[in-house]
């Protein structure tokens, strides 16, 4: 009997901490309003045509980016805290996979709020609708 209680308190425990979880969970609407602040980088050249997780083909003249939890198709906003200038992006694959980044940007996203040569921009981001 005390096992069960035992196990019993740890299974509450956990769904309790899930439940305050900063990640939402389900499709992308719960995520809307999501925020983060971090680094962003931007693809190579080398991945242009390539798949992305989503199965689309990266294409650095559209407006997408990589991120590693945000659903495919959600958009968000993306603001170089620097300059001030945003963008809005749809989340097509999965990464980054570098420590401290937040988001990776296709070249043609990045370009309109940062200097592709400056290679990474402190930004935070939104999820929008």
């Amino acid at each position: 009997m005390e096992l069960i209680l035992k196990t019993l308190s740890i299974v509450v425990f956990l769904l309790a901490l899930y439940g305050c979880s900063s990640i939402p969970t389900g499709g992308r609407d719960n995520w809307i309003g999501h925020t983060e602040s971090g680094e962003a980088s931007f693809y190579d050249d080398k991945f242009q045509n390539r798949k992305t997780a989503s199965g689309e083909r990266y294409n650095h003249s559209l407006k997408t980016a990589a991120h590693n939890k945000i659903p495919f198709g959600s958009n968000v906003k993306v603001t170089n805290k620097n300059n001030g200038k945003s963008v809005v992006v749809k989340v097509n694959d999965r990464g980054p996979f570098a420590k401290g980044r937040v988001i990776d940007l296709s070249k043609s996203a990045f370009s309109s709020i940062g200097n592709p040569s400056s290679g990474v921009i402190n930004v935070s981001i939104e999820v929008v609708q």
